[in-house]
């Protein structure tokens, strides 16, 4: 299966979660689950959003993560067997890799305003991580690594133009910024309340060890 090239908002209605696909635009009023009667669920019977069968409930939770991530199914069973072979909570540590995505990691930094921008950011060439190119969205980054821009005015422009229209960005603990140089650094490594999504890990973990 391809990656989801169709509405963005339809992927919001479903989860019934904000999962901020859109940049700018899932922070303003037009969002459908800001406006009363748009809130449902997509398709004819998207009124009768119900609660659904235990399998649907730990199906909506693993479904919710993966797209707000833009991760493949594949690429997520392989995080979650990375979590499940690290000493601690499953479900906590599965949350905390995907946080350390790169694509994440520039998202968060505001050089981009979603994920999937913050993707073509990287797999175009436009990222450096410690000084070499790395065009690998899914790179793991590590405490003391560093995000900088490559040396070009396109590059260069890009990312300013992202940090102006976002403005400055609400850095994470794990997280620092130096605008001028459009320079960030991971400090430390993300934990369970940077999650900025309403996640029961738990279900997910239940989920995949079916």
């Amino acid at each position: 299966m391809g990656r989801y090239t169709g509405p963005k908002f339809r992927l919001d209605r479903r989860e019934g979660v904000n999962l901020k696909l859109k940049g700018m635009r899932s922070r303003s009023a037009k969002h459908p689950l800001e406006r009363p009667g748009h809130d449902t669920a997509p398709g004819v019977h998207g009124w009768r959003r119900s609660r659904g069968s235990e399998y649907g409930i730990r199906l909506r939770e693993k479904q919710k993560v993966k797209r707000y991530y833009g991760v493949y199914d594949k690429q997520f069973m392989r995080y979650f067997r990375m979590a499940a072979r690290l000493r601690g909570n499953t479900g906590v540590l599965l949350l905390t890799l995907l946080e350390r995505r790169l694509d994440n990691v520039v998202h968060k930094l505001g050089f981009a305003p979603s994920r999937s921008s913050a993707r073509q950011l990287v797999s175009h060439g436009h990222i450096y991580v410690n000084d070499r190119k790395c065009d690998r969205p899914g790179r793991l980054m590590e405490v003391g690594d560093r995000v900088t821009i490559k040396d070009n005015p396109r590059s260069q422009g890009l990312v300013r133009r992202n940090l102006e229209e976002i403005g400055s960005p609400v850095l994470q603990n794990w997280l620092t910024l130096d605008m001028t140089r459009l320079e960030g650094a991971v400090t430390a490594l993300p934990a369970r309340e940077d999650v900025e999504i309403p996640v029961e890990e738990h279900l997910i973990v239940e989920f995949c060890s079916q």
